[in-house]
């Protein structure tokens, strides 16, 4: 039997009492989002200032994904009967807990409801599950490590990826924000490797998407684990890849059963992250085959663009969050992945050993359209990590794409530090450049193991060759209190065109240089706020921004 998950709990998997109430669980999928009291333009209703400068930073326009599902639409189904639970914006449906089948009619029969999805579980194919984590509930043996430096017996699995270089650099993930999305944090409060955290206020809050749990401290260690690989902070014990940054934990695995819900839980999961302005999303999650054999994932499901979670990477890549997902723990054949590991715009971490070779069990790909899958490898197989079980049992060598995948999404959140402007596509593109298989990938290796150092070279920005000026227009100073002043740098007049941080065209000047009063005037009109100029002349174009504090 395939294994019905690639979530790893490595001791007993503690069982709540609503475990079983998923076979009332459905989704309610509405066909539009009108009338909706949410608009585009007044995103600060529904977005956090963080995720609108992530926004502006990467010059992202805000969109119709971004706006809320229709709060008249989810009263008139609670109307109906139904217990709401999460609602997800981006896939525009919500799930609801029901009891009596007159409800679920009802719900059907509203105007803009497109479909109900029921989502039960079974409780064979449950206790089959149950066994599956009996057998994968056992540590590694540690591998020859040698004398422990800073990083504790943490040291091989960052050394692998020359993050410590960026570390020494002093980009450890200040001011960048981890969302590490998984099915429990057991331990975590208690566990000494994050006492930094808690004390400098890196750890921002949890969040429950797991209908019946009441805290993200239950169910499982697993994500106290695969957190602890990125950050962790004991000196000459552990410390993971990115010991500074900002963490979110959120809930939205269900250990207890294997459900396509925890699909739709996890896209909600991630617009969570979205609009709290999360910068790195860290999955250590996957699905295959379900409980309930109708919702499997045949091979054709594997686009990028077919299942829930699949669509759900795909949109929050395109509103600016990097999405680290593990590729699985399948081994060798046709497309092992597990979902959404097939995603296009996402990283998909396979896991390798302290030299470098890959995992026995590390998933393979390609994807059904073709594609190569994994994208990257990290350190999965004895990856030292947290346990969650307190000082009788602090560390142990543990092995999964599971941990590959926050070991690297850790170093991902040093590089977006040091590069805040680069794209989410221009960071994927560069983690697989610098791959020490580049220039022969697979779906075994994918493009290899990346090198954080060089990656950080390929995202600089680029000097000017010859007589080649920098950029178009300077603009200066800036960020500015007051005056703007702008200056043409080409030989040859730029059509110039001024963007608000939602993506709004604001203003169109065709610039020589001589008529800079005029431009520099409307610039000075404007309120503080985060703008940007793209510029157009006959040597080719850039986009500048513009901080305005007035």
């Amino acid at each position: 039997m395939r294994k019905l998950s690639f979530l790893l709990l490595f001791l007993a998997v503690t069982m709540f009492a609503q475990a079983q109430v998923a076979t009332n669980i459905y989704w309610v999928q509405f066909t539009d989002k009108n009338n909706s009291p949410y608009s585009i333009d007044n995103p600060e209703a529904y977005l956090s200032q963080r995720a609108l400068q992530r926004r502006a930073n990467l010059g992202i326009a805000i969109d119709e994904y971004d706006i809320p599902v229709n709060p008249q639409y989810l009263q008139a189904v609670a109307d109906c009967g139904a217990q709401l639970l999460n609602p997800s914006k981006w896939l525009n449906g919500v799930s609801v807990y029901v009891t009596d089948p007159a409800v679920i009619e009802a719900v059907n029969a509203l105007e803009f409801v497109q479909s109900v999805r029921n989502c039960p579980n079974d409780l064979k194919a449950q206790e089959q599950k149950e066994r599956w984590l009996a057998n994968e509930m056992k540590p590694s043996a540690e591998p020859n490590r040698g004398t422990r430096g800073f990083y504790g017996g943490a040291e091989a699995q960052a050394k692998q990826l020359n993050v410590d270089i960026l570390h020494e650099m002093g980009f450890d993930g200040t001011g960048v924000i981890i969302a590490v999305l998984d099915g429990g944090f057991e331990g975590t409060p208690d566990q000494n490797c994050f006492d930094n955290m808690r004390e400098e206020g890196r750890l921002l809050g949890t969040r429950e998407f797991v209908y019946g749990s009441t805290t993200v401290y239950s169910q499982s260690t697993h994500g106290t684990s695969c957190l602890s690989t990125m950050g962790a902070y004991d000196p000459n014990q552990m410390v993971g890849t990115a010991p500074k940054a900002s963490y979110y934990l959120i809930h939205t695995e269900d250990g207890n059963s294997e459900n396509i819900i925890e699909e739709y839980n996890w896209v909600s999961g991630a617009e969570c992250a979205d609009s709290l302005g999360v910068d790195v999303c860290s999955t250590s999650l996957g699905y295959i085959d379900f409980d309930m054999g109708q919702w499997n994932h045949p091979f054709e499901h594997y686009d990028g663009h077919t299942a829930p979670m699949s669509i759900g990477c795909e949109i929050a890549a395109s509103r600016g969050m990097i999405c680290m997902n593990a590729a699985g723990n399948e081994g060798d054949g046709t497309c092992t992945l597990g979902i959404p590991a097939d995603a296009e715009h996402i990283v998909t971490v396979g896991a390798v050993d302290a030299n470098g070779e890959r995992a026995y069990f590390s998933s393979v790909g390609p994807t059904y359209d073709g594609r190569i899958k994994p994208d990257v490898m990290a350190m999965g197989q004895g990856t030292y990590v947290a346990s969650g079980y307190g000082s009788w049992w602090p560390y142990y060598n543990g092995d999964g794409t599971s941990f590959a995948t926050p070991v690297l999404a850790g170093a991902v959140a040093c590089l977006r530090q040091a590069r805040p402007y680069s794209s989410v596509q221009e960071i994927c593109d560069a983690l697989r450049a610098c791959g020490n298989r580049a220039e022969n990938p697979d779906n075994y290796y994918g493009y290899g193991i990346p090198d954080f150092s060089q990656a950080l070279e390929v995202l600089s920005v680029n000097e000017p060759i010859g007589n080649t000026p920098a950029h178009i227009i300077s603009v200066y100073p800036n960020p500015s209190h007051g005056e703007v002043h702008v200056a043409l740098n080409d030989l040859h007049k730029a059509d110039l065109t001024v963007f608000d941080f939602m993506g709004r065209k604001l203003y169109s000047y065709s610039f020589n240089g001589l008529n800079h009063t005029t431009f520099e005037r409307y610039l000075n009109t404007l309120e503080s706020g985060v703008y940007f100029i793209n510029a157009v002349s006959e040597s080719g174009s850039e986009t500048l921004k513009l901080v305005l504090t007035k």
